[in-house]
């Protein structure tokens, strides 16, 4: 079982060197892209796509964070998610960049909506409303794990020693 588990780090591992890797060429993608509406001129054309850059690095921020995560719970502490607190940080970790990455995006699609096409308002719009059901469901998820954590308060505890791995 030993083996099988060092396999699992090991694709862990990987995973997030391709997350990681993913992030990097997001941001180089982003960079040219920022300097060529730069050096194009500042106008409202640049403004958009110095806009569609910014999207770009919250994508980026995404996948880096993904990387972290899964490197600090899977490969670091080895962690095998069970305990509610286990969940409840692992998810909190990778929620809490992604609905920053999604009003960010809401945020793009807005500028490029009002700027280029109203039509794409409406696209807008259901990326802010799904981000923010999914701020309010992440708060209704921690609300109800808190009740399943006060049942296990070693686990809490047991989880508070393997930061220490971290730092």
């Amino acid at each position: 079982m030993k083996s099988w588990l060092r396999i699992f780090s090991f694709v862990h591992a990987l995973m997030a060197l391709l997350f990681a890797c993913a992030a990097l060429m997001l941001i180089v993608v982003a960079a040219r892209m920022g300097w060529d509406a730069f050096i194009a001129g500042l106008d409202a054309q640049a403004a958009q796509g110095i806009i569609e850059a910014v999207g770009l690095l919250a994508a980026a921020v995404v996948a880096l964070q993904i990387a972290q995560t899964i490197t600090e719970e899977e490969v670091v502490r080895d962690a095998h998610i069970s305990a509610p607190t286990r969940v409840r940080r692992f998810l909190s970790r990778f929620l809490v960049v992604v609905v920053v990455a999604l009003v960010i995006e809401g945020l793009v699609a807005t500028f490029k909506g009002v700027h280029e096409d109203p039509v794409q308002l409406l696209y807008a719009a259901s990326i802010l409303v799904a981000a923010s059901a999914l701020l309010a469901s992440w708060g209704i998820f921690i609300g109800f794990n808190r009740h399943a954590e006060a049942l296990e308060p070693e686990a809490m505890a047991e989880a508070k020693r393997e930061d220490k791995k971290l730092q």
